[in-house]
């Protein structure tokens, strides 16, 4: 685990201070705290969606499956959502969560079954085989993101962990549907 800061204890430069002297020499109105946070998010996210992609190539699976295999699992026993409801969680289009759900039907992983109470309404539930595929894909996630972390000081990723929920907190109300 290192520390990258200088002598003085500030940040060493990145890729993203390089971008921004560039945007200050060309059209200096566009560089500044806005860009600067919005370029490392961006490249934070980058960095967790490709150790997780890395992930689930193993189990054949794609980031939209990963997230209805995921979120099916984290709803608990019996592990079942309705397209809808699936839809809102995984925020994909009806369309595209049904595309998603076809598949992973086709594979194994979930079923489809009538809702009792409302004829017109189907249920998406995971498969037992589903059920494992979910948790060894999270668990490899998790695993994959942890690796990411221990590179950070402890206190450093808490901090992190801390700002972006105030952050996500401060500018989206919607947040708690992901």
């Amino acid at each position: 685990m290192t520390t990258e800061t200088t002598p003085t204890g500030k940040a060493r430069p990145d890729h993203v201070d390089e971008v921004i002297t560039a945007w200050q020499r060309e059209l200096p109105a566009v560089a500044g705290l806005p860009l600067e946070v919005a370029k490392r998010t961006s490249l934070l996210n980058h960095l967790f969606e490709k150790a997780t992609q890395r992930q689930l190539a193993k189990f054949g699976l794609t980031p939209a499956d990963y997230g209805v295999l995921a979120t099916l699992r984290r709803v608990g026993t019996p592990y079942r959502l309705k397209p809808t409801e699936l839809s809102n969680a995984i925020l994909l289009t009806s369309g595209g969560t049904a595309n998603v759900v076809r598949r992973l039907t086709q594979l194994g992983l979930v079923s489809r079954t009538a809702d009792a109470a409302d004829g017109r309404s189907t249920w998406v539930q995971l498969t037992e085989q589903g059920l494992a595929t979910a948790e060894q894909a999270v668990e490899a996630a998790t695993t994959a993101h942890a690796r990411l972390l221990d590179r950070l000081p402890s206190d450093t990723a808490e901090l992190l962990n801390d700002l972006l929920r105030r952050t996500l907190n401060a500018l989206d109300d919607e947040s708690s549907g992901i």
